[in-house]
C-alpha cells in the first residue's frame, strides 16, 4: 500500500511561489520529502536517479533537450545536479515563455555554480526543506502558534503538550525523516542509520567524484555528532580522530565541507550586537545537524539510553529544537543565530525577521532549567535597552516539558509538544 502523503509547511510557500514565478528549485537533504512533495504538484517526472530511466534522461539533456523541456508542466527535474545544463536550460525557457508554475527542481547537494551557468536570480526560486517538525509529524499538537506568540499574542496559560520525555526520546531518535514517520512496520531508527552508511560509503565520494575513506567518514561524523549543540573547535574533532586514525586538520576539514554540501551538517552562526566588547563575544558558529536522529543513530544511541544521559539528551533536544524553530520561521523569510559571550551570558537562538525584529530563544529540556534560561533572556534584553539597541519582540524558553505559561517577567514557558509556526 502507497503510504499516505504527509502534508508539509512547504506546500503552501510551493503553491504560492509557483503561482507567481516560472520555476522554484527545492533543496535539502535526500530523504526529507523534496521529491514526494513535488509530486503532488508536479506533471511531468524527469528523474535522473531513476534505475530504468535516468540515463535515458540525462542522454536527451545532450541530444534532445527541448523533448524533456516540451512536456505537460509543471515538469519536475529531480536531482538536476546531476546534469548541470539543465538549469540554463529551464531559465532560459522561463524567459521565453513568461509563464508561472513551469518548472520545479529538486537538489540534495550545495551546487557551486560556475561561470557559464547564471544564477537564476528573478527567475528560479529556492526554497529550503528540512525533515519533517514534530507538527507536521503530528508529534505536536500545535496549540501554540511561534508567530502569535512572537507577536505578542499570548492566550496559552495552562495548554498543555502530551508529548513525554519518553516520547520525547522517541521522536528524536527517529527524527523527521518521512518513511520512518509513515511506515509503521520498521524500527524508527533504521532510516537514520540507512541514511548514514549511505553517507559514508557513497554520497561523501559521488559528490565531487574523489574517492574518501567511509571508516574516515564516520568518525568524523561520530565525532562532531558527540559535540552538537557546543562551540567546540574543529581542533577538538582532529584529536578526537586522531585518537582512532592518523589524519591531517586539512583532511577534517574538507569531510566536514562535504558534510555540509551534503545538507548534514547546519551551523548556526553568532550573533553579535553592540552590547559587549568584540573580544568577550564567541564568534564562532555553534555545530548542528539537520536532524538529531543523526546524531543518535552514528552514535548508537536508543531511545532508552537517551533518557538516563540527560547530558546528551539535553543537546540532542537543543538540536530537534533548532530544526523545528526553523521550520516554523521559514515562511517568514527569518534566520537564526545564536549568542554566547564570555562571561556565561547565552541565547540558544536568536530569530531574526527580515523587517529587523528579533527573538530570542532559550532551550531547557526539564523543569530545572527554565529559571536560568528565562535569567540569561532578561540579562540580554536589559543589556539592549542599556545599549539603547533594538528590543526583542519575544522572550521564549522551548522546553521539553508539558505545560505552558507565561511567567510573571513576560517571560514565555512553550513545550516544543505544543508548537507550531
Amino acid at each position: 500500500m502507497k503510504d499516505k502523503y504527509l502534508p508539509r509547511l512547504i506546500d503552501k510557500q510551493l503553491a504560492e511561489i509557483l503561482n507567481s514565478m516560472g520555476a522554484v528549485y527545492i533543496r535539502g537533504p535526500k530523504w526529507c520529502g523534496k521529491s514526494t512533495t513535488s509530486l503532488q504538484t508536479a506533471k511531468t517526472v524527469i528523474n535522473f536517479q531513476d534505475a530504468d530511466r535516468g540515463q535515458s534522461f540525462v542522454d536527451l539533456v545532450d541530444t534532445n533537450i527541448m523533448g524533456l523541456l516540451n512536456q505537460e508542466t509543471p515538469i519536475l527535474f529531480d536531482e538536476w545536479q546531476i546534469v548541470p545544463k539543465i538549469w540554463n536550460a529551464v531559465r532560459t525557457e522561463v524567459d521565453k515563455r513568461n509563464k508561472v508554475g513551469q518548472f520545479i527542481l529538486t537538489g540534495s547537494t550545495v551546487f557551486e555554480f560556475d561561470k557559464t551557468m547564471h544564477s537564476g536570480a528573478g527567475r528560479i526560486a529556492r526554497i529550503d526543506m528540512k525533515p519533517m517538525s514534530l507538527f507536521e509529524s503530528g508529534d505536536s499538537n500545535g496549540k501554540i502558534s511561534l508567530n502569535e506568540v512572537v507577536k505578542g499574542n499570548w492566550n496559552y496559560d495552562g495548554v498543555m503538550s502530551e508529548l513525554t520525555k519518553t516520547r520525547l526520546s522517541e521522536v528524536l531518535c527517529r527524527g523527521g525523516w518521512p518513511s520512518a514517520i509513515t511506515n509503521k512496520h520498521i524500527n524508527p531508527q533504521v532510516i537514520a542509520k540507512q541514511y548514514i552508511k549511505a553517507t559514508v560509503e557513497t554520497d561523501v565520494s559521488e559528490i565531487d567524484n574523489v574517492r574518501r575513506n567511509p571508516l574516515l567518514a564516520r568518525y568524523i561524523l561520530e565525532s562532531y555528532s558527540r559535540n552538537i549543540s557546543t562551540l567546540s573547535t574543529n581542533k577538538t574533532i582532529h584529536e578526537d580522530v586522531m585518537s582512532k586514525i592518523d589524519v591531517s586538520d586539512r583532511t577534517i576539514i574538507n569531510y566536514l565541507e562535504v558534510f555540509e554540501k551534503l545538507y548534514i551538517i547546519d551551523e548556526i552562526p553568532a550573533w553579535n550586537p553592540n552590547i559587549r566588547s568584540k573580544t568577550s563575544i564567541r564568534t564562532s558558529p555553534k555545530k548542528n545537524l539537520i536532524d538529531p536522529s543523526i546524531a543518535a543513530a552514528v552514535l548508537n544511541v536508543s531511545p532508552k539510553e537517551l533518557e538516563l544521559d540527560s547530558n546528551t539528551f539535553g543537546m540532542f533536544f537543543e538540536s530537534l529544537v533548532t530544526r523545528d524553530i526553523s521550520v516554523y520561521t521559514a515562511s517568514e523569510n527569518a534566520s537564526m543565530s545564536y549568542y554566547r559571550d564570555r562571561n556565561g551570558l547565552e541565547c540558544d537562538l536568536v530569530v531574526h525577521y527580515p523587517n529587523g525584529e528579533f527573538a530570542l530563544i532559550e532551550i531547557k529540556l526539564g523543569e530545572k532549567g527554565i529559571e536560568e534560561g528565562a535569567g540569561h533572556l532578561l540579562e540580554i534584553q536589559n543589556l539592549l535597552t542599556k545599549h539603547k539597541l533594538r528590543a526583542p519582540k519575544a522572550l521564549i524558553v522551548v522546553t521539553g516539558t508539558q505545560v505552558a505559561m507565561k511567567r510573571k517577567d513576560g517571560v514565555y514557558v512553550v513545550p516544543i509538544g505544543c508548537l507550531k509556526p
